[in-house]
This record gives C-alpha cells, structure tokens and sequence, in this order.
C-alpha cells in the first residue's frame, strides 16, 4: 500500500477505497481501514458499492471526483464490472486518471480489472489448454494486456498461456503476491514487493491453436516470456 500512497500525493492524499469486488465488504473494509491508517494517511472513504443504480449515485461519484487515489479491493472481478462497468462512478474513475494524475489502483480482483481484456473464469492445470479460459471486458485503463494475479503461488503460468495462445495481441502479464506493477503514463514501469511479474508476449508465436479441438493443448512456438523481479524498471524512451 506504502507504494500506492506515494504516488497518490502521500500521507495528505484522499484515498477511495472500493470494496465492491467483496460480497464481505464490511470486513475487508476494516482491514485496509486499519492498513492506510497505520501508513498515516488520514483521509480514506469507504466506497462499498452494491449496485448500479449506487454507482451511478452523485455523492459517491463526488468522493471520486476529488480524489487523489483510488483502490479497488479483491473478491470477484465480474461483479465488480457487472456493478460499476459503464457506469457514472467508472467515467469519473477515468477522467480522475486521465485529468487529474489520480493513482488508481487494484489488488487481485481489482488487479485483473484494470485491463480493457479481463480474465473472467478458468483454469489450466499442467498444460494450456484451448478453450479452458474465458476472457470479459475489464475497465480499460491499461490496454492490450491481460492480467492474472496470485500468479507464481498459484501456478498460472499455464492458465495465461492459454490466454495467449488464443490472443495473441494481447500481452499476458501475472503478478505475484506482495507484488505491484507500476505503470505511468510516458514515464515506463516499475515492479515493486516481494515477488516478481511474468510478462508473456505471443506477437511474434506460431501456433495450430485454431486447427486443435477444445481442451487441447496448443503448439506454442516462440512465445517470449520475461521476467522482472522487484527493482526491475523500465522506461518510456526519451523519458
């Protein structure tokens, strides 16, 4: 969190914190109510949305309006689309980023959300598998990318494999736990934490994943994978 508040305009920054994600909201509320206190930062709201019709609510789209960071919680990345996709609460949450510099940020459902791809639900195993992993529309503040989190503790490296081979414009990135990837517009990338992200990048692969069945595994030949552990930064050219 210490990361997300620096570039949030530090300790006298207003913080949002998004829980709809959550069906145990209030719970989950306390634990980062507890966390961004104990960082000194003094001003958080608690944004615990259930509907549309509350996304779409003036005073809740007030408190992201003048927001200087915007944190979405973990649970389920499909309610949270199907809850504030298209919605007030998510063209303010844009114009707060594209406007105003706000940070807005996600941990694992709230992570895999940011994307304009979204995972939505699957699994692989062993092997990729065509077909095994489905794909829905995220919120779109980063694009042709897919993200997957939770990734080196729960082996996924096969789930967005399969994501790839299927979409090869779209580059896989998974993030470990106790992990962030930092992403500033025209300044580059930066990978904080404990972990490491896996970034999968299928533009250049050869694959027979359109002549195999469902539940197959694919030929997957030159798909490039890069790792970056914490420290890793790249930037934008001539930044």
């Amino acid at each position: 969190a210490w990361p997300f508040i620096l570039r949030a305009r530090a300790k006298g920054a207003k913080i949002v914190v998004i829980t709809a994600a959550s069906s145990v909201a209030e719970h989950m509320w306390e634990t980062y109510d507890r966390a961004f206190a104990d960082l000194g930062v003094t001003r958080h709201v608690h944004l615990h949305l259930q509907s549309r019709h509350e996304a779409n609510d003036e005073a809740h789209i007030a408190d992201v309006a003048d927001a200087d960071g915007i944190f979405m919680t973990g649970g389920d990345q499909k309610r949270l689309l199907a809850i504030i996709g298209g919605t007030a609460l998510d063209a303010e949450m844009h114009a707060a980023l594209k406007l105003r510099g706000a940070c807005i940020g996600g941990t694992s459902a709230g992570a895999s959300a940011m994307s304009g791809h979204m995972l939505a639900q699957g699994r692989a195993e062993l092997h990729p598998e065509k077909g095994s992993v489905s794909l829905g529309a995220g919120l779109g503040f980063l694009h042709k990318v897919v993200i997957d989190q939770h990734f080196s503790e729960r082996q996924r490296l096969s789930r967005l494999l399969s994501v790839v081979a299927q979409n090869p414009y779209l580059q896989g990135i998974g993030i470990d736990e106790d992990t962030a990837l930092v992403v500033e517009r025209g300044v580059g990338i930066e990978v904080l934490g404990e972990g490491a992200v896996t970034i999968v990048d299928g533009r250049w692969m050869s694959t027979n994943v359109a002549e195999i069945a469902n539940h197959e595994t694919p030929e997957l030949i030159d798909v490039r994978l890069h790792l970056l552990p914490a420290g890793s930064r790249y930037a934008v050219p001539g930044a």
